[in-house]
């Protein structure tokens, strides 16, 4: 199945939304998602079923990529595109990060395995950006910002995954200011492969006199390939054999098998866990953005097969109005999705900036972001296999794939679960309430009389939380974020809808329309039954 980017409703929504074009113009902005369209389309989509069905190959500790993969990423990087929204001063085209996060979602729509390499390392240069020494950034900006070089992020072991207080990894200090690293991770994402020159992984580990838990956790930077070209004390030991993203290399890594891995300590001992969330939240909104992008890519899967298949009378089946159903909740859940996901990044340049309001509104959506984009994601693909029909259980049409590879989605980068932990605690209870409030305050201005009865709804919801007990609070966390994605959702579709009422094209302002009315009539009440499991604890 071939994909084309959705160019014009992202540059609609950007715009409805708010999103500053006096820098680059709507010209501009055009001609640089067009640009992104044809290597997402005519290079990385017709990639995306043969790695899949190819996989990897490791021998010997090294990765082999699927045919097609290292060629792509040379054209991938030769044309600038890993350098989109990062500093110039490091090699970067500080392209505001609300245009890079339409460009992100081609590359994770087009080959979801491919668009993870490139997720991973902006996290890793975000983390050494904000943190690292300037002799580090120095160093290892330029080469990862070109993609000359590719991060990795390292925090899962056998015995720590989302309980991160559980690393057992070790960082013995040197005479010469480095580390020693030792031990092993699990779930390492791109963690070997043979796409880049240099692989450049963040590790956390405990130095000796550490205290225990999170607080005696410090993050190391210990690249693959020394600076005298002599390969570093780590491994990749294996590959996981996934459900999906088979082209994407899952790698079990082995530091310091042979006396210690040579690392160099990233800020002060102890803070790792500060510094590695920022790596982490940056990820976190990308991997709601991958939610948005597989959701879109099965969407035109489903919306193209629904077209051409003809039953019940001789007629396409997209006249049928179940499928007809089908689709307008794919279509809704995903401009909902797109839209929240592109309201964070214009709040992330604006946090960036300064704005310490919008880095309110960053922190509470990223949870949001995450949990609304990755849980659609894998309804709106299982949804677009049931508008196949049996065809979409068999791999040839590609939709099972779209399912395959979205499941990953809520479990990685922080599951859903954890994601809620957070809204709840971090977001919520923290300054009791202050900051999600004057997110949905925000949404009210924008809220027709239906949504702001929702919002109203939301509020209550919140009183109720914050005079609950610990145990209880974390029961319904999940409800809680659910209706809080669906609300701001819900919101943001409606701008879309009211957005687009001029708008030249009468199909494009009828379609949002359609969006918009199913989602406040058969999405939307969904909101009011998690709110109701709220109130009832």
């Amino acid at each position: 199945m071939s994909y084309t980017a959705p160019v014009e409703d992202m540059i609609f929504t950007l715009d409805t939304l708010g999103f500053d074009f006096s820098a680059f113009d709507k010209e501009t902005v055009e001609a640089i998602l067009d640009e992104a369209n044809k290597l997402a389309s005519n290079v990385l989509a017709p990639l995306n079923k043969t790695g899949d069905e190819e996989g990897l190959k490791l021998k010997n500790g090294s990765i082999e990529m699927p045919k097609g993969f290292k060629e792509a990423y040379q054209q991938y990087r030769e044309s600038g595109w890993n350098a989109v929204p990062f500093p110039e001063e490091f090699g970067g085209q500080d392209i505001p990060w609300a245009i890079a996060f339409p460009v992100q979602e081609m590359w994770q729509a087009a080959n979801m395995s491919f668009g993870l390499c490139p997720l991973l390392n902006q996290g890793a240069v975000e983390a050494i950006l904000h943190h690292g020494s300037d002799e580090q950034k120095q160093y290892y900006l330029p080469k990862l910002i070109s993609g000359e070089w590719t991060g990795t992020m390292n925090l899962t072991e056998p015995q720590a995954g989302s309980d991160l207080a559980a690393i057992k990894s070790k960082a013995i200090p040197q005479d010469d200011g480095s580390y020693k690293i030792t031990g092993q991770k699990i779930y390492i994402t791109f963690g070997e492969h043979d796409m880049s020159e240099n692989i450049i992984h963040l590790v956390l580990a405990r130095t000796p006199d550490a205290p225990e838990g999170v607080k005696g956790i410090s993050l190391f930077i210990v690249p693959k390939f020394m600076e005298d070209g002599s390969h570093n004390d780590l491994i990749c030991s294996g590959i996981e054999h996934k459900l999906g993203i088979h082209a994407s290399p899952t790698c079990t890594m082995q530091f310091g098998d042979n006396g210690g891995a040579t690392g160099y300590l990233i800020g002060e001992e102890n803070n790792g866990l500060i510094y590695m969330f920022t790596m982490m939240n940056n990820a976190r909104l990308s991997v709601g953005l991958q939610g948005v992008a597989i959701s879109d890519r099965a969407l035109q899967a489903a919306y193209a097969y629904a077209e051409e298949r003809v039953q019940g009378g001789g007629q396409a089946i997209i006249n049928h109005p179940d499928v007809q159903r089908m689709l307008l909740e794919m279509q809704s859940l995903t401009e909902a999705g797109r839209a929240l996901t592109y309201e964070a990044a214009i709040a992330f340049d604006k946090a960036n900036a300064g704005d310490k309001e919008a880095q309110a509104i960053v922190e509470v959506l990223t949870p949001i972001v995450k949990s609304f984009g990755t849980d659609n994601a894998v309804h709106i693909t299982s949804t677009g296999i049931q508008v196949h029909g049996g065809m979409g259980f068999i791999e040839e049409t590609g939709a099972a794939q779209y399912l395959r590879d979205a499941r990953i989605l809520p479990i990685y980068e922080g599951t859903n679960g954890i994601q809620a932990l957070d809204l709840m605690f971090r977001k919520t209870f923290r300054d009791q309430g202050v900051a999600v409030k004057a997110y949905i305050e925000s949404l009210e201005s924008h809220a027709d009389e239906t949504l702001k009865a929702y919002t109203k709804k939301l509020n209550t919801a919140i009183d109720h939380i914050l005079t609950l007990p610990q145990e209880k609070a974390g029961f319904i966390a999940h409800s809680y974020c659910s209706a809080f994605g669906l609300i701001a959702g819900g919101v943001k579709l409606q701008q879309l809808c009211k957005a687009a009422e001029g708008h030249s094209d009468e199909e494009f302002s009828k379609a949002k329309s359609e969006s918009y009315d199913f989602y406040k009539n058969h999405i939307l009440p969904r909101a009011k039954a998690c709110i109701e499991s709220i109130l009832a604890v």
